[in-house]
């Protein structure tokens, strides 16, 4: 098998120590509170490095599509969360029951209009009442949880309990803050449906920034993703330590050009993210005063810090700020251990959108 070395560039890079680590660091956290582990594999969109994490306890997998979760199914995946409120017309209906007979299957649900949809294409199928706790984008009202399950229940479908993702704790200083709001949105809907004759088995939450402020009196279940990998934007906020970050983008220095530092590794192989408070569009791991500054769909310019640049040819191994979409552009994932190649890994989920 090849080195990563002997490889073109750019292509990304998994430390298996490093990788093994941050999966048995998360499943250990999870088990200490009595919180069930369902990591969010969108990030990683690879059975293998699903198999370490139930290996090492998860008791299933979030996904973000049907598609993703066929990928997994079909890699044995036993117990599927889709995480996200679908519309389900008879296609994506067709696809779910072929999923239920090989595999557990939950929905999110956040509309009564979308739950009886989905009871009309997989009746008795199990959902979670999705609340939004203050990111914005889907879920009702914690107070609003109760009447949509008890609407849900009345079409057929099995309501199992309440979910949440805090997706806004992705901001300095904003992660305990963010678990205290998740914490007393999810105290609220799970009331909700207390009250209205449904007992929530299952209280989902919790994000990588967010995960080690979750509340372990109200959640049940933790759903984190990048923890697996790390990225830029997670040293940046110091929920990952740079000694912890288990994948980078392995690039080629390819200019000078105007006395900068010019790689071959673009948007199209780091993706575009950039939150406003990111410093860059990316860091460079063994260098950590450099940062990605200009992107290109081909090409990275990079601040340097010191006045001798590295050479051209050289490589150099770059964090991605966002880990998940740099993953969604890669057909694979060089593994190595102490700088040999010990695998190939496909990103077998890889442009499961549908």
């Amino acid at each position: 098998m090849t080195g990563p070395d002997d490889r073109p560039t750019p292509h990304l890079v998994v430390d298996a120590d490093l990788l093994a680590a941050n999966v048995a660091a998360m499943a250990g956290f999870a088990a200490e509170r009595g919180l069930a582990l369902r990591p969010h594999a969108k990030t990683h969109k690879s059975p293998d490095v699903a198999r370490l994490q139930l290996d090492a306890g998860a008791v299933g997998l979030t996904v973000a599509t049907v598609a993703e979760a066929e990928v997994f199914a079909a890699a044995g995946c036993p117990d599927l969360f889709v995480a996200y409120p679908l519309w389900v017309d008879a296609a994506k209906g067709a696809r779910l029951r072929d999923l239920a007979a090989s595999a557990t299957v939950s929905v999110g649900v956040d509309s009564v209009e979308g739950a009886r949809a989905l009871a009309a294409q997989l009746p008795g199928a199990s959902v979670l009442v999705e609340v939004d706790s203050g990111q914005h984008r889907s879920g009702v009202l914690p107070t609003e949880a109760g009447p949509l399950a008890e609407s849900a229940a009345r079409t057929g479908l099995d309501v199992r309990g309440v979910f949440t993702f805090p997706g806004h704790s992705y901001a300095p200083g904003a992660p305990v803050d963010v678990a205290a709001a998740e914490a007393a949105a999810l105290r609220t809907a799970a009331g909700s449906l207390a009250q209205h004759g449904i007992e929530p088995v299952v209280v989902s939450g919790g994000s990588t920034p967010s995960a080690a402020a979750a509340d372990a009196d109200v959640l049940t279940e933790l759903r984190p993703g990048v923890y697996v990998f790390g990225d830029a934007q997670q040293w940046e906020l110091g929920t990952v330590d740079p000694a912890a970050i288990a994948l980078s983008c392995v690039a080629t220095v390819v200019s000078h050009a105007g006395g900068n530092l010019v790689l071959d590794s673009g948007s199209k192989a780091l993706g575009a993210d950039r939150a406003a408070w990111a410093t860059g569009y990316g860091r460079l791991l063994d260098h950590p005063d450099a940062r990605v500054t200009q992107l290109s769909e081909h090409h990275a310019v990079v601040a340097w810090p010191d006045q001798e640049l590295p050479q051209v040819g050289g490589r150099l191994r770059v964090v991605p700020n966002h880990v998940c979409n740099a993953v969604n552009l890669a057909d694979e994932l060089v593994v190595v251990r102490g700088g040999e190649t010990i695998g190939v890994w496909p990103v077998a989920a890889r442009g499961a959108n549908t």
